[in-house]
């Protein structure tokens, strides 16, 4: 198991709507749990405010559950000292929406695909990066380009790299396609297919999007306002929904096509 979830809630404070009374609190995310096998992807679907990217952050390690345990490859992530998870954190890799907001546009792309090398202390930054953007279809002579000279699609293969270079285990794909055209959505979808094959990588991949989610996943898990409706193998959640939300994510995908 190279992932496992159990029972996480995250809570925010939200403002005092008056003076005399205590904030309200949100509950983004409310005692979820799921588990990824090596080479496994595992799709978590859920319209704008259903919890799925507060999840992604704890996963990441970015934010810490109020209450329950995120274990990566045995190791309990909220126990783990800064350290620790800095070196830990190589093994697990994030994609994020808006690849043109993860690149410095005052740096070429091989310099933001070595950040986390450069980080790492790792050798042969130069080697590993032109070897990261064969693997997305790009030509090592890229890494010498600025981010503006490239299309919406191509940022995201370099995003992509950037997340593979460190060769992780995991990679967790937020959003990942939503900002893209279909025609290029089905392409970068190709490439983490066929990436998770070369590499043998789990995958955790969010979406609003149930047809997307379908088209990668083995595992699908629906979330609406923190809560987990339903979870389990995608063609069976597919098939037979046991949740009302969930035939409606169905019935949305259907007409979208």
């Amino acid at each position: 198991m190279i992932l496992d979830v159990r029972n996480v809630t995250r809570r925010y404070r939200l403002p005092r709507r008056a003076l005399l009374q205590p904030p309200p609190v949100l509950v983004a995310v409310d005692n979820a749990s799921l588990s990824i096998d090596r080479g496994q992807t595992l799709g978590i679907v859920g319209e704008s405010g259903s919890g799925k990217s507060t999840l992604a952050r704890m996963v990441m390690a970015f934010e810490r559950p109020d209450q329950g345990t995120i274990r990566f490859d045995g190791h309990d992530l909220n126990a783990l000292s800064t350290a620790e998870l800095r070196r830990l954190r190589q093994r697990f890799q994030m994609v994020f929406q808006d690849p043109y907001g993860s690149l410095d546009p005052r740096r070429t792309v091989g310099w933001s695909i070595a950040e986390p090398l450069r980080v790492m202390g790792a050798p042969d930054t130069a080697r590993r990066v032109d070897e990261a953007l064969d693997h997305v279809g790009l030509r090592a002579a890229d890494a010498g380009k600025y981010p503006h000279e490239f299309s919406g699609g191509q940022r995201q293969r370099i995003a992509i790299a950037r997340a593979i270079v460190t060769r992780p285990a995991l990679l967790v794909a937020d959003e990942a396609v939503s900002a893209l055209d279909v025609s290029v959505q089905a392409q970068i979808l190709n490439l983490l297919m066929d990436l998770q094959d070369e590499l043998g990588l789990a995958m955790l991949f969010i979406s609003h999007d149930l047809a997307v989610v379908a088209s990668i996943c083995d595992h699908l898990m629906v979330m609406q306002h923190g809560k987990t409706l339903e979870s389990g193998p995608a063609h069976q959640v597919l098939a037979a929904p046991s949740h009302p939300y969930t035939r409606s994510l169905l019935t949305a995908a259907g007409a979208a096509a």
